[in-house]
């Protein structure tokens, strides 16, 4: 089986704004590490909270949306993946997010019994998009994202990133709202080089080269 080399960088807290010194990585909760290789443009953001195994406390959240704020200005990344750096946890269930999931009544259910699901039952409640066998490395569902993560690459980040805010967005409003929402998406599409390239390549039948501009 042909493997392809990921080059993998060190895990570093991204430095917060304003401060002098970025502290030991091993000390922050959210760490970041960007791929390198043909894996360039995925960078992997690892949730490390052991001792409350990922629950989203106050340090936890604003280092999270410290990061992605700077992330978020960083055009070079196309894919976030999030790990966890706990042990059999991802990141511990939430009161608003879940009954939008999966309903209130069960959304109560997995809150106040707090019941832990298997892969496999959060597979079938369609909590998760996946549920694969374990491998022998362990890191089986890291493989997965990754694996999705690398599909998504090299698609046209403009489109990917609009078409993320024309679901976030369309979700939350009525359908001829979220129908308007989508008619502004594509409309900042349109003057990008990225849609001619991506018709250039379908008319030439090659492998389109989107470059996010």
């Amino acid at each position: 089986m042909l493997r392809v080399l990921c080059l993998l960088r060190p895990w570093r807290p991204l430095r917060a704004r304003g401060c002098a010194s970025d502290g030991a990585a091993g000390g922050s909760e959210i760490q970041v590490r960007a791929l390198a290789g043909p894996d360039q443009g995925i960078t992997e953001i690892l949730m490390n909270r052991p001792s409350a195994r990922n629950a989203l406390g106050n340090v936890f959240v604003s280092e999270l949306l410290e990061t992605l704020a700077q992330l978020r200005e960083d055009r070079q990344v196309r894919v976030l993946l999030f790990r966890s750096g706990v042990k059999g946890v991802f990141c511990a269930g939430g009161t608003q997010r879940l009954p939008r999931c999966l309903g209130v009544a069960l959304a109560k259910e997995l809150i106040f019994t707090g019941r832990r699901l298997s892969g496999t039952e959060a597979h079938v409640l369609g909590l998760v998009n996946h549920a694969v066998a374990q491998n022998e490395e362990g890191d089986a569902a890291y493989q997965r994202a990754r694996a999705l993560a690398q599909e998504i690459l090299p698609q046209a980040p403009i489109a990917v990133r609009l078409g993320k805010v024309a679901i976030d967005r369309g979700t939350e409003v009525d359908i001829a709202s979220g129908m308007a929402i989508e008619g502004m998406c594509y409309a900042q599409n349109i003057p990008t080089r990225d849609r001619l390239e991506g018709m250039a390549a379908f008319r030439e039948k090659r492998t389109p080269k989107f470059v996010g501009k």
